[in-house]
């Protein structure tokens, strides 16, 4: 029992302090020994150079590629315009009397196509407070309109987002981006259309009590030193989230587009046909790491795609870069500081999972699952995302931790019918939810571009990115366990 309180309270220290700014780089390590300290017979510094470290490094080594072209992507369509230019170009096709609707698929569109969803906050922002002002809809409702079309069934539902949480389970069920495609648009329906019911509910409400948009600033968000230091201590860097200038003279939509595109189609093209019929059986060789294509095939399909999609983005605007090299160098060092961000909560998954008392905790996990196999990696991946704050980061230490447990998983899946596909779209759809609780760096940081308080704004955001994902996921294991992959 002594173990298992270690572990609760490493795991409480790192929820308090990352969300009083510390940078979880640091307490990744640091909880991981207050936890192996209160585990008998469990060698301090072994624990963090054995365990952590081959963990936190395994992690960058498989990773690093997304996290860098999905940077460096996400920085050329703002620099270009382009980014800008879709979102003004959809809310123009719409109308300003749909603005819910519009900010929600202007966001969907770009964060679909894999810009960063800070890019992506910042470019909507200013377009989100010209349509709300003009409707006369609350500012508060921005924070859950943006969040609804950039934290939900864009990062973990569509079949095909090359979203991290969509890529990360894929070398542990030997998948691809566009795993059991029937379920995530269920999954993305759900999540959609409760989200957009409640907002429009929300505004009606607002307009019938005579609320209005409210007296606000409106100018471009300046964050300040506390802010600045929880949206870093969550894993997010300066150069992603940064206000700057707008770029003059936006391209045609269409040619904004184009990169979004291209990203999506190249994707299924090189998962399920480019891919599958080269020839890869040099993978089996110890000098290639003795795996097999499927375990490699997703993570090189977005690679590939972000990389195609970033030089076509290149070509077309080359002349809208005031500095193409400052924004391929700004790119690539925003990438940095969230993998190894992640990477830190993934050794100190890897750390927890060595300890005895971890074992207490899958037990009771897997006892709240009743035996089904979707139901326990469903609460185990929730529950450790709420716990870190973060999508990919409590997925990442689910799947480490884990380890020999998922095996167990697929095989009983399999047993059941249940495929492969089908676990990956139930891990990622089930790393929204408690991923978007108060603490999480998204949420702090979202709501300090719209110049807003979690007082103001958290309760919508929490039913759009916190109940209606935890309500899809419900659907989805229950039609999993019924009707298994379509």
């Amino acid at each position: 029992m002594i173990g298992l309180a270690g572990v609760l309270l490493a795991l409480g220290a790192l929820i308090w302090l990352a969300y009083r700014g510390v940078s979880v780089l640091l307490l990744g390590p640091l909880m991981a020994l207050v936890a192996v300290a209160f585990a008998a017979d469990t060698p301090l510094m072994a624990s963090y150079t054995q365990v952590f470290m081959p963990a936190a490094g395994a992690f960058v080594v498989q990773f690093f590629p997304l996290f860098l072209l999905g940077a460096v992507f996400g920085k050329l369509m703002d620099d270009s315009g382009a980014a800008e230019a879709i979102a003004q170009g959809i809310v123009r096709r719409l109308g300003g009397q749909r603005a819910i609707l519009a900010v929600v698929l202007a966001c969907a569109v770009l964060t679909y196509g894999g810009v960063s969803l800070f890019v992506v906050a910042f470019a909507v922002y200013p377009i989100a407070v010209a349509l709300f002002r003009q409707a006369d809809i609350p500012k508060r409702l921005i924070p859950a309109t943006i969040a609804l079309g950039a934290f939900t069934f864009t990062m973990t539902a569509l079949p095909g987002t090359p979203a991290i949480q969509n890529a990360i389970p894929m070398p542990f069920f030997g998948t691809t981006p566009f795993a059991a495609p029937g379920l995530g648009l269920v999954a993305a329906a759900v999540m959609f259309g409760l989200g957009q019911a409640w907002l429009a509910r929300q505004a009606a409400r607002a307009k019938a009590a005579g609320e209005g948009y409210g007296a606000h600033d409106d100018r471009p968000p300046a964050f300040d030193r506390d802010q600045r230091e929880r949206s870093a201590g969550a894993g997010f860097d300066a150069a992603l989230i940064a206000p700057e200038a707008p770029p003059r003279g936006l391209p045609p939509f269409a040619l904004a587009l184009a990169p979004i595109v291209v990203v999506i189609v190249l994707n299924y093209l090189f998962s399920a046909h480019v891919i599958p019929a080269l020839d890869t059986s040099f993978l089996a060789e110890p000098h290639f790491g003795a795996t097999t294509i499927d375990s490699v095939r997703g993570v090189w399909a977005i690679i590939g795609s972000l990389t195609v999609a970033g030089g076509l983005l290149v070509a077309l605007c080359w002349r809208r870069f005031a500095d193409l090299k400052r924004t391929l160098d700004d790119g690539a060092n925003a990438s940095v500081m969230p993998i190894f961000n992640t990477a830190s909560l993934v050794g100190f998954g890897a750390v927890i999972a060595a300890l005895p008392a971890f074992e207490l905790l899958v037990g009771f996990v897997e006892g709240l699952g009743g035996g089904n196999p979707l139901v326990s990696l469903a609460l185990s991946v929730n529950l450790l995302a709420g716990i870190t704050g973060s999508a990919s980061g409590g997925m990442s230490i689910a799947l480490q931790a884990l380890g020999a447990q998922y095996a167990q998983y697929v095989e009983a899946a399999q047993a059941a019918g249940i495929a492969p596909e089908v676990l990956h779209r139930v891990t990622t759809v089930a790393t929204g939810g408690l991923d978007s609780l108060p603490h999480n760096g998204a949420v702090v940081t979202l709501l300090g571009i719209c110049g807003l308080t979690h007082r103001q704004a958290y309760k919508d955001i929490f039913m759009v990115a916190v109940a209606f994902p935890i309500a899809a996921l419900v659907l989805v294991v229950t039609l999993a366990t019924l009707f298994g992959a379509f």
